[in-house]
């Protein structure tokens, strides 16, 4: 006889798919039955009745008090301080079900209760829940509470927000909430605005100005002060945002502003060409960026930018086109402009004259009015406002035997500027001869273009264009 011994064992693991849930619906209802029950905790008056192995298998709160023989260990009843009984109720909920429903209503209580108790996945689940949540009205009820239980994370997300949003917080009653160590953080902490430095200016005036008591306190008046830009607001600007605050040439407020005004400007490096200057410099570091190209796969619209204080080269977006090459960029008001360029389609060149502005605040692309005339290898510069796109290949010869510049139609002499604020491309008065390939600079109201090819011959001529 042979028995099951001296066979293989043949062994097979199994694992159930719905255990999890069969646990979890099964201690629940010994719960809601009452059934085995061997703690209850109080809060606000009101008692919950559950299961230690329950509470201290999800909760370091609850397992320390009911192994680390603490006298909670050996008592049927404990006292919940400091969180209300809405808030253990829906932990409770979670702990016996893994579901929670969170609202504006509800999620403080929750927060409290599971801070309180060391529930770290239901901490993280109302942090996100209130970045979720997040707007222009509420944002400094929601970073009040980040503060209040140390959700870094949270923290650091509205105060980018409020900053990212400034030019609208100013206007809501938001402003006047804040507490001081909130403005100062908002002014100190170098995260990009979406607003000029007057605008700063003008919240710090407001804030300011909500109390006569905190008028008379010139240190925090000039602690708030200083961290406002002001060597990079305009003397004109200067007087109508205080005037507009009401702040008269005869209050001290007026008096502090003008000397740190001046103590500002003194100090400050000169600055160039403000033509194409930022809306505001907060947050910002001089990047150098490299659009498309040729890579080891062919043409590329990818485009990479580089930080000294990183000293690597990062992805920052692509092209929203078909990959191209021969196109004209330009920047202004930190956003950058691609426009024209041409592509390759079974070996034939196609030139076109759409264009495209890049938004690294918004991280997106905006389409803009395609140029009157299609063109590629030209130059593209602005000149104060206004875009210049300057000669360039317009039409190239279909000869399979000739460079793809080598042939130009009359049209490669014509100039157009494009105005961003009417999305609009108007033409200029054309550039003597045809030119592609060309340096092209703006300096003052001044724009120059210098060298490049007219067919197959080097030009050195250079030309300048009087924008106004």
């Amino acid at each position: 006889w042979t028995t099951m011994l001296d066979r293989a064992l043949n062994t097979i693991f199994f694992e159930s798919l719905s255990h999890t849930n069969t646990l979890l619906n099964g201690l629940n209802e010994l719960r809601l039955k009452g059934h085995l029950i061997d703690i209850t905790l109080k809060a606000n008056g009101r008692s919950f009745r559950a299961h230690r192995a329950v509470l201290a298998s999800c909760s370091e709160y609850f397992r320390a008090m009911f192994t680390d023989a603490m006298k909670e260990s050996q008592q049927n009843e404990i006292n919940l301080n400091g969180v209300t009984a809405a808030g253990i109720e829906l932990l409770l909920e979670y702990a016996y079900t893994s579901k929670l429903e969170l609202n504006l209503a509800n999620v403080q209580d929750v927060l409290s209760a599971a801070s309180h108790v060391q529930l770290d996945a239901v901490v993280e689940a109302c942090s996100n829940y209130l970045q979720s949540q997040l707007d222009v009205d509420n944002c400094v009820d929601i970073v009040s509470i980040a503060e209040m239980y140390s959700l870094d994370k949270l923290r650091q997300r509205v105060y980018r927000f409020i900053c990212a949003h400034l030019s609208e917080f100013v206007k809501t009653h938001e402003i006047h909430v804040l507490a001081r160590h909130q403005l100062e953080h908002i002014l100190a902490c170098d995260y990009p605005v979406d607003c000029s430095e007057v605008v700063v200016l003008n919240i710090v005036l407001q804030w300011l100005k909500k109390s006569d008591k905190t008028l008379h306190d010139v240190r925090m008046c000039n602690r708030l002060l200083s961290l406002v830009r002001l060597a990079e607001i305009t003397s004109g600007d200067m007087e109508r945002t205080l005037q507009a605050a009401g702040v008269a040439p005869n209050c001290s407020l007026y008096g502090l502003t003008k000397n740190l005004t001046q103590a500002q400007k003194r100090l400050a490096v000169p600055a160039g060409n403000q033509d194409n200057a930022l809306v505001n410099s907060r947050g910002m570091e001089l990047a150098l960026i490299k659009v498309g190209g040729f890579g080891l796969e062919g043409i590329t619209n990818d485009i990479t930018y580089y930080l000294p204080s990183v000293k690597k080269w990062r992805h920052l977006t692509s092209i929203p086109h078909v990959e191209q090459c021969n196109y004209g960029i330009a920047t202004l008001r930190n956003e950058l402009y691609v426009v024209g360029g041409c592509y390759n389609v079974c070996l034939k060149e196609y030139i076109h004259p759409f264009g495209f502005r890049f938004s690294p605040m918004s991280n997106s692309w905006t389409t803009i009015a395609p140029m009157q005339q299609d063109r590629c290898r030209f130059s593209l510069n602005f000149v104060g406002e206004f875009l210049y796109a300057v000669g360039g290949a317009s039409e190239v010869d279909d000869a399979d035997d000739m460079d793809p510049g080598d042939l130009v139609d009359q049209q490669a002499a014509t100039a157009e500027c494009y105005d961003p604020s009417t999305d609009k491309w108007t033409y200029i008065p054309m550039l003597p001869g045809n030119r592609t390939q060309h340096a092209g600079a703006a300096q003052d109201h001044y724009l120059y273009v210098s060298g490049g090819l007219d067919r197959h011959r080097v030009l050195s001529s250079f030309f300048r264009y009087n924008t106004k």
